[in-house]
């Protein structure tokens, strides 16, 4: 892995995160041939692997720092960081659980609704199915995002209107 480098956590609101040094983003930029926010990247933090997304906010290039990136990150603000990072150009597209994918094509409303979700909205929730244990979760859950695409619920405090 290239790209090493050695940064002080710091914070914004609850986000611990770290600033790319100017070189190691410009390299980014040229790999991913792109310079706008998210930018996939992968890497080491304390020589443990992440994959995560660049993202610019307030004008500045930012890498946040999860607690499975680094553990219990948010009480180690100040704290000096070993980083690698690169471009990553894997496909990180996730598949929509059948039942899910089902389940919204034989309904009509909720199909337009998801249709016209933003991209990262969709992911959210087909992650969420995804990462479920229980068959029992998964249905009961698909069920709450079918009532949610109807507008008749919100989801993790996100409301659709009802059409």
């Amino acid at each position: 892995m290239k790209n090493n480098f050695t940064a002080q956590l710091e914070i914004i609101g609850i986000n611990p995160f770290v600033f790319i040094p100017e070189d190691i983003l410009n390299e980014i930029f040229e790999a991913s041939k792109k310079n706008k926010s998210p930018i996939p990247v992968k890497g080491t933090v304390n020589g443990k692997e992440f994959k995560q997304n660049l993202m610019k906010y307030l004008g500045e290039w930012r890498l946040y720092i999860n607690t499975t990136m680094l553990h219990n990150s948010p009480k180690r603000i100040g704290e000096p960081i070993e980083i690698s990072v690169e471009f990553d150009d894997s496909d990180r597209t996730i598949s929509i659980h059948p039942q899910l994918d089902k389940a919204i094509k034989e309904n009509l409303v909720a199909l337009q609704n998801f249709e016209s979700l933003i991209p990262s909205r969709k992911q959210e929730l087909i992650r969420y199915i995804n990462n479920l244990k229980t068959e029992e979760g998964i249905q009961r859950n698909i069920e709450k995002i079918i009532r949610h695409l109807q507008g008749e619920t919100d989801f993790f405090g996100k409301r659709i209107n009802k059409k």
